[in-house]
Order: structure tokens, then C-alpha cells, then sequence
């Protein structure tokens, strides 16, 4: 890339769409802190949506990858209903002890992840969550996520669905 030579090519930095500020003012860049922390919570994560706008912190809305839970933690899991995996304490401790590892490489308002919370429904082609290629649409799982993101930001730090490293 070079700025005095466009036609060399151009630096693709993230959707702008997805970005948003926090309370603070602070930019969060969405897009780039979603592969991080999917990369931080590989393999339980088949993906994620970052939330935080109008607040003081980020947090993420997990979709669980059962057969990369089982491998984590080890143990045959009885049922692969995503609601009943997702409520294993050892899962939550894995996932809380990753972030905290994460957070201490990434400390800064606009990096560091506040709050987690696991969802049993994948995300809905129907409802718009994928997109025609295959992405998540992070603005449509928001939306029709509301309830879960308010949940997230308004539990207590010991609301069992609610993880806080």
C-alpha cells in the first residue's frame, strides 16, 4: 500500500459499520476485536458478536461449538443441546480463565472484554443473522438479540448465564 500511488493497491481495515464508540468516547473496532477474541476462545466459539455500544465496557454474545467443548473440556458431554452445554461450570472457568489471559494482552477500554454470555440458538439465516455469505450480520443478532445484551450489561457478577472474568 502506498498513499501516493492508489492504483498499487488499498489496506482493508474492518467494516466502519460494525465500529462503534463506547460511553467514554472510546472507538471499538469491531470486526478486528471479533476474530481476536474467537481466536482467544477457540475452539468453544463457532462465533461471536461484540457488544458494548451506549455503554462503559464490551462484551461478546457467544455461539457455542459443542464438539470444541467436548474436546476442552475433556469429558463426554451427555446431551449436545447447546442449553444444557453452555451451563457447565467448567466451560464457563475455561472461557473466563482465556479472557483474562486475552485481557492482560489487550488491557486497553476499547480492546478488553467486560462481560460474556453464551446463546443456545445459533445465529438465524431467516431472521438476517448470516448473510448471503455466510457471515454473521452482527446489527441484525444485535437487534433481535436485544433482551440477551440487556441481560449481559444488567446481571449481577454472579448471574450464572453471565460470565465476568
Amino acid at each position: 500500500v502506498d498513499p501516493d500511488h492508489p492504483e498499487k493497491g488499498i489496506l482493508f481495515d474492518g467494516r466502519v459499520a460494525e465500529d462503534f464508540k463506547l460511553l467514554t468516547g472510546t472507538w471499538v473496532h469491531a470486526g478486528i476485536l471479533r476474530l481476536a477474541v474467537i481466536a482467544a476462545l477457540s475452539p468453544v466459539v463457532s462465533d461471536l458478536v461484540i457488544t458494548g455500544h451506549n455503554t462503559d465496557t464490551i462484551g461478546a454474545l457467544l455461539f457455542p461449538n459443542i464438539d470444541g467443548c467436548q474436546m476442552v473440556l475433556r469429558k463426554k458431554i451427555k446431551t449436545r443441546h447447546p442449553s444444557d452445554v453452555i451451563r457447565l461450570p467448567e466451560l464457563s472457568e475455561y472461557v473466563k480463565t482465556r479472557i483474562r489471559a486475552y485481557n492482560a494482552q489487550h488491557p486497553a477500554s476499547s480492546t478488553r472484554i467486560s462481560r460474556l454470555l453464551f446463546l443456545s440458538e445459533p445465529p438465524d439465516i431467516d431472521a438476517g443473522e448470516i448473510t448471503d455469505k455466510g457471515y454473521i450480520n452482527q446489527r441484525a443478532v444485535l437487534t433481535r438479540r436485544a433482551e440477551f445484551v440487556k441481560l449481559m450489561y444488567n446481571a449481577e457478577a454472579d448471574d450464572r448465564d453471565v460470565i465476568v472474568p
